[in-house]
């Protein structure tokens, strides 16, 4: 379940909001990565490796989670990356009560510093089709996928707003970038993500902070494997396309691309390309990616007809062999 990666850092407070409080002076945007962190999700698959990342690079990182056990065992792992002292854990529901949330927040910071670094991790996919998934499973999935990101940046806004600094990483999903079947609960809950970043995006940014929204891919952790107990055949075939990644590879790459201050993180091909035929009013980062995504996008939405025509193809397929089985029984 949910879970925090805290790291922390000394920083100097300005009076005003400006890039770098002053020459000379390190800043969490130097190196986002080994000042004070939140990781949800911080306990197994990508926020673990996140998590291993930050303590490589000297932080302290809070684990927070709802199963205490699991807590544990992630504290000795990840520690075993650094120090026993650079990792705590707190055990909170953060799509549940949000006085909790805070209260578990304040907690983290008055042990590790001041958090800089939130990593909205956090996750779940139950799949099924839209007519055969219990109503409340849309409703789990709001919960888990977009309210505990919704809890845990409001518990830390506040605080980034009044030192001027910060970073947030939103982890999506590439069914956050497109509705794919079986994932009518998944895909809305991700899509969700997206609009609260952009949003907040332009509310933060007059105060230094940065943004980042992570889109991977299907990726080989304890939850993927849990997914594909009850994934429909049609979701496995059309998932199959873009393959499999290891959570080391996503984490390593939704850092680098967050202390490079992107807004987007793709991994792997097929994420590049949707993150590019998709960008549509996202914040840009660079004159030279506006210009990649204004010469691709015409080209990729070409291209992505094609997986589409795959996609429903696979379908009707499905569909047919399902019907003639029936037949024959």
């Amino acid at each position: 379940m949910a879970n925090i990666l805290s790291v922390s850092c000394k920083t100097i407070q300005a009076p005003v909001c400006r890039k770098n409080s002053s020459a000379g002076k390190r800043s969490c945007h130097d190196d986002a990565f080994s000042c004070s962190n939140e990781v949800t999700g911080g306990s197994s698959g990508i926020g673990k490796s996140l998590a291993i990342l930050a303590v490589k690079r000297g932080a302290k990182v809070t684990i927070v989670a709802r199963n205490k056990d699991r807590l544990v065992e992630a504290q000795n792992d990840i520690s075993s990356h650094g120090a026993k002292e650079q990792v705590q854990i707190v055990s909170v529901d953060l799509s549940a009560d949000f006085e909790e949330v805070q209260k578990s927040f304040n907690k983290a910071e008055s042990t590790f510093g001041h958090i800089q670094f939130l990593i909205n991790c956090a996750g779940s996919s139950i799949p099924g089709r839209f007519e055969e998934l219990p109503i409340s499973t849309f409703q789990k999935m709001m919960d888990i996928n977009y309210m505990s990101a919704v809890h845990a940046t409001r518990a830390v806004i506040a605080g980034m707003k009044s030192r001027c600094e910060g970073r947030i990483v939103f982890v999506s999903s590439q069914a956050g970038q497109l509705g794919l079947y079986g994932y009518t609960s998944y895909s809305a809950s991700k899509f969700a993500l997206r609009g609260l970043a952009e949003a907040l995006q332009m509310e933060i940014s007059p105060y230094n902070i940065r943004l980042t929204l992570a889109f991977p891919p299907d990726t080989n952790t304890p939850g993927f494997a849990e997914e594909q107990k009850g994934k429909p055949e049609e979701t496995k075939l059309i998932s199959e396309t873009s393959g499999l990644f290891s959570p080391e590879k996503v984490a390593q790459t939704i850092l680098d691309d967050t202390v490079r201050g992107r807004f987007f993180s793709s991994i792997g091909l097929d994420g590049w390309m949707l993150a590019n035929v998709t960008c549509g009013f996202s914040p840009s980062t660079s004159v030279m990616e506006v210009m990649q995504q204004s010469l691709t996008m015409g080209l990729f939405r070409i291209v992505s007809i094609f997986y589409l025509y795959h996609f429903d193809k696979t379908v009707k397929e499905c569909k047919l062999r399902r019907n003639a089985e029936s037949k024959n029984r």
